[in-house]
């Protein structure tokens, strides 16, 4: 966990906006997957539509929506030629529905684009993000680089759990800005994913993700151990997004992808619980088990252990106050909770292990059989 950490001053910065020059024009293919996205996607297709020349089309692929997810787009497609929404049905049975969509639009967009570029609905770009991120990639060399955005948050279940989730994640990988040499440890963020055109093309699109429900890490980790360069950069300054309703939904939507069991090997999850658990579950809890049951003075083994579990505990205190600027709380009802989320980490680590044992049967509104578990 040190080793990790201790990488974080030599992290590349986050990601600046910036505007395109000449050479960048119609370079980029952006496409949008949606399943009744209504209620969030207009801020996505604002900020899309803020984009310079770079962006040469941007595809929406809906999946047979029944809200009027079409008809936002068809009406932003009159202000702005470059939108067009297609439809991707019937999935197939061997199929996860993110990647399915992703994958159609792939093969529907222009051969001429030199990028491909895939965001999710619920995101938020600033402008200058598509020229800041393709500008980013050729002067790193990246083929595929994604983003870690910043997170906006609203009410106080989530300010409590969604940074103690998010730190499930911090614990096991690199943070963003760090070249990962093993590509079964690289990580990425499927909601700002861009990729040359023609590494997809090599790896077949989408088809190595096909049944993944963390098709944006399986993906990654492929395309790297096919010797491509792939990045994971720290977006805040140009992305935000709004990914969940509350606690609740939180705890629903995002903690089942959060174990990443489809781009992991069994040792590998197995590794990554007993960190969490070492590190992020059990030193709050063996604390408070110390300060109520254990009697004083203390013998030197358990002032030992106690002090070990102080100084993870301290540690995590220091990492929120690094991951602070990934969060928008400006909008929160009881912000301040983000401070306690430490708090809600036996509850973070616990829902990691549900999910490890757990096939997702639904995602997105849509149901999944058997076939989705191969």
């Amino acid at each position: 966990m040190l080793s990790r950490l201790l990488k974080g001053p030599g992290r590349l910065p986050p990601i600046q906006p910036q505007q395109p020059t000449p050479e960048l024009f119609g370079n980029v293919s952006v496409v949008v997957p949606t399943l009744n996205e209504a209620g969030r996607i207009t801020p996505l297709l604002s900020g899309l539509s803020q984009q310079s020349y770079e962006v040469r089309e941007i595809i929406v692929v809906d999946s047979n929506s029944q809200d009027g997810t079409p008809d936002l787009v068809k009406a932003k497609q009159q202000k702005d030629p470059r939108f067009r929404v297609m439809t991707d049905d019937p999935l197939p049975a061997e199929w996860v529905g993110r990647p399915w969509a992703l994958h159609n639009g792939f093969l529907h967009s222009c051969e001429d684009s030199e990028w491909f570029l895939g965001m999710d609905a619920d995101t938020q770009p600033h402008p200058g993000l598509v020229a800041g991120l393709v500008q980013t990639a050729i002067a790193q060399g990246y083929d595929l680089v994604s983003l870690s955005p910043q997170f906006i948050l609203q009410y106080p279940g989530e300010c409590l759990l969604q940074p103690a989730l998010l730190m499930t994640l911090l614990y096991r990988f690199d943070p963003a800005g760090i070249r990962t040499e093993q590509p079964e440890r690289v990580m990425a963020n499927g909601q700002c994913f861009l990729c040359r055109r023609a590494v997809l093309a090599a790896v077949g699109g989408y088809t190595s993700a096909s049944s993944s429900f963390c098709d944006d890490v399986t993906l990654a980790r492929y395309i790297a151990a096919q010797g491509y360069k792939v990045g994971f950069l720290d977006g805040a300054k140009v992305l935000k997004v709004r990914m969940y309703e509350g606690a609740l939904e939180t705890w629903k939507e995002w903690g089942r992808s959060l174990d990443l069991k489809d781009a992991s090997t069994s040792g590998q999850i197995w590794g990554d619980l007993w960190i969490l658990s070492a590190v992020q579950g059990l030193p709050l809890l063996i604390i408070l088990t110390y300060l109520i049951f254990l009697p004083t003075p203390l013998s030197v083994p358990q002032m030992l252990l106690l002090g070990l579990n102080g100084f993870l505990l301290l540690i995590r205190f220091g990492m929120l106050l690094a991951i602070a600027p990934s969060y928008d709380r400006t909008i929160a009802k009881g912000g301040w909770l983000f401070w306690l989320s430490p708090l809600a980490d036996p509850i973070a680590v616990l829902r990691i292990f549900l999910s490890a044992f757990r096939t997702p049967r639904e995602w997105r509104g849509r149901k999944y059989g058997m076939s989705a578990e191969s």
